[in-house]
């Protein structure tokens, strides 16, 4: 019990890193800690219980946001919350021990779990082999010290189990990004995203990156192996080394930038608890309206966050009544443009099966000029579950359950990534809130977009959902080498350039505006010509090394 509550207590540290806290040298310390105590593991079951923990801890303390997004739904209690974030993290936690079991069944020296498990399981000592009786004995026994590590140099991880950790935790990040329509909320590697070493996700993406952080890990026990009092001065230059800002190793063109289009992002700060309701709807639109600001000389590309527009832009319903009220809306909205402006906002469209009533809708982003017309369209394709549809839903609702956004009917899914060419701003790509999360899924691999709009509903994700979700967005933009326009209600809004850089943000729950430029693409990275395979291939590397280890030094 002692190393499963240190493997929680290592999790719980390793989260740290993320934001808000933004600690990222404890998320290397709590991986450190989580490699030296799968490394000493009796048996395979306990690495599996350790790596388990680990990440019961890690998600649990990470995911807590979550929790927050119950107190906006009246259908179901508040506690219930707290019971989701615990068991979805009861579930995340799988791909951890799966990370942890692979590494110390191919990692691992066999002969010495003996020894281990006596020690540290409290079973009784085996006795031990006269190795010095066969030369063969002994010639075995150096070279698996050399793999692993034992008793006598403290028990260290060596660099063949680092090495394979590092690939299994490449593998099973991605495998929780994609089973089960994947939930790729905060990936190791996204701690680094203020480092310079946040530069690799453009080379091996964000779940190389990942690998990068438990490499870092193992050097850092590395170091910590030294029997010298220089190791923690060695450690300190480490973190110093790491702590190098991405700001330093990329810039901006300034007379580039000055050519761009010229964008307001409003964000109205309109809490989650008013959103929907229809005693609100002409102050929240009043809101939108006066931060929109009046049209000026020069052209631009105003955005509003999702679902801004809470009423369908766009209804399939043949009654004149509902389409006339579509139309309206299009047309008051456009009556807030220039003659050369375009509006990007998020709004639904009601869908009809048999033209009467209402079957199911979209949440999509609306591009619309002055006149009212609406010139493009994109539907979320990656929905939310529970929050955009309720899976299995004959059944769960029988029981009490409801998603957690409003309405009696789920929402459809879109094709995925498209982009749209609108004149005088450019090719546009569109992820919808937590779309952005996906490495490698972002882009229409066959038409890249000029830049990305991220708009988003933030206003229930708690304090901690919404950097989070921010950094990540950022390392979207790294990945890709394309600039990235956040929308929120209630915040973080922010312009993001093609290196992963903050160029500015609105804080969190307050209005306000951001007038900038819409910063240049870069050229397409690697990552963003080669996609996930690339982390793939890293991790294929990092086996293929861990079998070079033991024999170079046979």
């Amino acid at each position: 019990m002692k190393f499963l509550a240190l493997s929680f207590l290592a999790g719980l540290v390793a989260a740290c890193g993320f934001e808000p806290l933004a600690l990222w040298p404890l998320t290397i310390l709590g991986f450190a800690g989580l490699l030296w105590l799968v490394h000493r593991a009796p048996t395979l079951r306990s690495a599996l219980a350790r790596g388990w923990w680990f990440g019961v801890g890690h998600f649990v303390l990470g995911l807590n946001w979550i929790a927050t997004a119950f107190t906006f739904q009246a259908a179901m209690p508040a506690w219930l919350g707290w019971v989701s974030v615990v068991l979805l993290s009861l579930y995340l936690a799988v791909y951890p021990a799966m990370a942890a079991g692979l590494a110390w069944r191919w990692g691992i020296n066999r002969a010495q779990a003996p020894h281990r498990h006596s020690r540290e399981s409290g079973g009784r000592r085996r006795p031990r082999v006269n190795l010095t009786s066969s030369a063969q004995s002994e010639v075995k026994e150096q070279r698996d010290s050399r793999f692993r590590g034992n008793d006598e140099d403290g028990g260290w991880p060596q660099l063949a189990f680092i090495l394979l950790f590092a690939a299994a935790w490449i593998v099973t990040e991605w495998l929780r990004a994609t089973m089960f329509t994947g939930f790729a909320w905060n990936p190791a590697g996204v701690v680094l995203i203020d480092s310079w070493t946040a530069s690799f996700a453009t080379l091996v993406g964000t779940y190389g990156l990942s690998g990068i952080v438990i490499l870092l890990a193992g050097l850092a026990l590395f170091i910590l192996s030294w029997r010298s009092r220089w190791r923690f001065l060695a450690l300190a230059a480490l973190v110093l080394v790491v702590m190098i800002d991405l700001n330093l190793v990329s810039r901006q063109d300034e007379a580039r930038l000055a050519e761009q289009p010229l964008v307001r992002i409003v964000q109205p700060n309109i809490g989650q608890e008013h959103k929907w309701t229809e005693s609100f709807a002409e102050r929240n639109f009043e809101r939108l309206r006066r931060l929109s600001g009046a049209p000026g000389a020069e052209p631009r590309l105003l955005l509003w966050p999702e679902a801004a527009v809470t009423e369908p832009l766009r209804d399939e319903r043949v009654d004149p009544f509902y389409q006339r009220r579509a139309e309206r809306l299009r047309e008051q909205v456009g009556q807030l443009l220039g003659p050369g402006d375009m509006l990007l906002t998020g709004g639904f469209t009601f869908r009809s099966e048999d033209g009467v009533e209402v079957s199911s809708a979209t949440n999509s982003v609306f591009a619309i000029d002055g006149r009212g017309r609406i010139l493009g369209h994109y539907d979320k394709a990656h929905l939310v579950p529970y929050g955009e549809y309720l899976p299995a839903r004959p059944l769960l609702s029988r029981i009490g359950l409801s998603r957690l956004a409003p309405g009696d009917f789920d929402l459809d899914s879109g094709p995925g990534p498209r982009t749209l060419n609108l004149p005088g701003i450019g090719a546009i790509g569109f992820q919808i809130c937590y779309e952005i999360i996906f490495s490698g899924h972002v882009v229409d691999p066959d038409n890249r977009p000029d830049f990305i709009f991220n708009p988003s509903n933030d206003a229930w994700f708690g304090a901690w959902g919404p950097p989070q979700h921010l950094a990540q967005a950022r390392m979207r933009a790294l990945e890709e080498g394309l600039p990235v326009l956040r929308a929120t209600p209630t915040g973080i809004s922010a312009v993001i350039d093609a290196n992963g850089r903050l160029l500015h943000s609105l804080p969190w729950r307050a209005a306000g505006v951001i007038d900038a430029r819409l910063p240049p693409p870069e050229p397409p990275t690697l990552f963003a010509r080669l996609g996930n395979v690339l982390p793939f291939l890293l991790a294929l590397l990092l086996v293929a090394l861990a079998i070079a280890v033991p024999r170079k030094g046979r």
